[in-house]
C-alpha cells in the first residue's frame, strides 16, 4: 500500500535574509514529500530536487514508490520565488535532506537533477564529494567544506539542462542594448527580425551567442559594481548591501524557432508558449533578481551549478535522461552533460516522444521512471 507524508527537514541556516516570509525563516524547516510501499523496509529513496520549483507534487513520486523505491520530492527554501535565490544555500537544502532520509534508515539515495535542477545535483554531488566553495560568488559565507554534506549513491539528470545560468545565456535576447528599453533593438542580433531567419544562418548564430555572453557578462560587472557602491549608503551603523533589478528578454534562443539547429523531434515554441511573448513574460525565466542571486544563479561566468564544470570531478554513476521533444532541454544539453562524465558508470537515455512535461503521455513518464529505478539498482 503506497502511502504520502510530508517530511519536515531541519533547515541549515544561510547567512541572509532572503526568504520573504518570516513564518518560513523562523519555523526552521524545508519541506519534501515521502511516498512509499508501507509493504517494504526502508532501502532505496529517489531523491527530486530544482532550486526553485516546488516538487511536493512532482508527477513522478507516485509512479517511482509504485516501483518499490521511496520517492521524495523536495521544496528549498525558494520554492516559488527565485528572486534572491542563492545556490549555495540551495546545496544545504540538498544536503539537509540526504542526511534526514539517511537518518530515517534508506541507505541508498539517488539524487535526481530535474530540468533546472541539473546543475543543482551536479553542484551537490561534486560538493559532497569533494567540498571546496567557503563563500558565495559575492563573497558571503558558504562554508560547504564544513557543512558534512553527504554524496549520493547515484545522480540522475532527468530532462535536465546543464544549468541556469548556461540555459538562461541560451536565452538571453543581445538584440536589447538598453536594459531599461527592451523594445529599441538591434536589429542585426534580432532573432525576431524576419530578414535574420528561421533558418538562422551559421554565422548569425556565431554572433548571436556570442552578443548573448557579452550582454550577460555586462550584466555581471554591473552587479558587482552596483555591490559595491552599496557600501556608501550608510545610515548610522547599517548599510543595505543588496538590490533587485529587472532583466527584459530572457525566453530567446533561436532553437525555439529553428529546428534546424539542435534538432529532435519538438515544436518551435517554448515551455512557455509563444517565444516573442515568453521573451517579456514575468512569469518565464529570471526577470526578477537581486544584485547577489544573479552572481550565484544567472553569471554565466561566476554561477558555480554548471553540470559541464561539475561532471568531470562526480565519481558516483550517472545516467542522462532525455526526451527527443523537449523545448527546454535539448539534445546537445544531453550529449554535453554526458560527454562530461570523467568515467564509463554512465548512461544516455532517449524517450521518444517526450516533451519537457510528458505532456499528455503518462505512459512515457513511467518510462522514465522504470530507467530511475532500474538505474537505482
Amino acid at each position: 500500500m503506497l502511502t504520502r507524508e510530508l517530511l519536515p527537514v531541519p533547515l541549515t541556516p544561510g547567512g541572509r535574509l532572503d526568504i520573504n516570509s518570516g513564518v518560513a525563516r523562523l519555523s526552521g524547516k524545508i519541506w519534501a514529500t515521502l511516498w512509499k510501499d508501507d509493504r517494504r523496509p526502508a532501502g532505496t529513496a529517489v531523491l527530486i530536487v530544482h532550486p526553485s520549483s516546488n516538487f511536493i507534487g512532482h508527477y513522478a513520486l507516485e509512479e517511482l514508490a509504485s516501483r518499490g523505491v521511496a520517492a521524495v520530492g523536495l521544496a528549498t527554501r525558494y520554492a516559488g520565488n527565485d528572486s534572491a535565490l542563492i545556490m549555495e544555500n540551495c546545496v544545504l537544502d540538498v544536503g539537509a535532506t540526504i542526511r534526514h532520509l539517511r537518518e530515517l534508515g534508506y541507505d541508498q539515495v539517488v539524487l535526481v537533477g530535474n530540468s533546472g535542477g541539473g546543475g543543482l545535483a551536479a553542484l551537490y554531488q561534486a560538493q559532497a564529494e569533494n567540498p571546496t566553495i567557503t563563500h558565495t560568488p559575492a563573497g558571503d559565507p558558504a562554508d560547504l567544506t564544513a557543512a558534512d554534506l553527504l554524496p549520493a549513491d547515484r545522480l540522475v539528470m532527468a530532462m535536465a539542462h546543464p544549468g541556469r545560468a548556461v540555459v538562461y545565456t541560451e536565452g538571453l535576447d543581445p538584440a536589447i542594448t538598453d536594459e531599461h528599453l527592451p523594445f529599441d533593438r538591434d536589429p542585426d542580433l534580432d532573432m525576431f527580425e524576419p530578414a535574420n531567419g528561421p533558418v538562422y544562418s551559421p554565422e548569425f548564430v556565431t554572433r548571436y551567442r556570442q552578443a548573448q555572453i557579452d550582454r550577460n557578462r555586462r550584466i555581471t560587472d554591473w552587479a558587482l559594481q552596483q555591490i559595491e557602491a552599496l557600501r556608501s549608503q550608510t545610515r548610522g551603523s547599517e548599510a543595505p548591501d543588496d538590490l533587485p533589478f529587472v532583466v527584459h528578454g530572457t525566453a530567446a534562443d533561436p532553437r525555439f524557432l529553428d529546428l534546424t539547429l539542435d534538432p529532435s523531434d519538438r515544436i518551435a515554441r517554448t515551455i512557455w508558449g509563444s517565444p516573442w511573448v515568453a521573451n517579456f513574460l514575468p512569469a518565464s525565466l529570471g526577470h526578477l533578481t537581486s544584485l547577489r542571486s544573479w552572481l550565484s544563479q544567472w553569471s554565466y561566468d561566476r554561477s558555480r551549478a554548471n553540470a559541464y564544470r561539475e561532471l568531470p570531478g562526480v565519481q558516483a554513476p550517472v545516467m542522462v535522461v532525455y526526451g527527443s521533444a523537449d523545448c527546454a532541454a535539448f539534445p546537445s544539453h544531453a550529449r554535453g552533460m554526458y560527454d562530461a562524465v570523467g568515467h564509463q558508470r554512465r548512461e544516455l537515455v532517449e524517450i521518444k516522444g517526450a516533451d519537457h512535461y510528458f505532456q499528455g503521455r503518462p505512459d512515457l513518464a513511467a518510462t522514465m521512471c522504470d530507467h530511475i529505478v532500474e538505474w537505482a539498482g
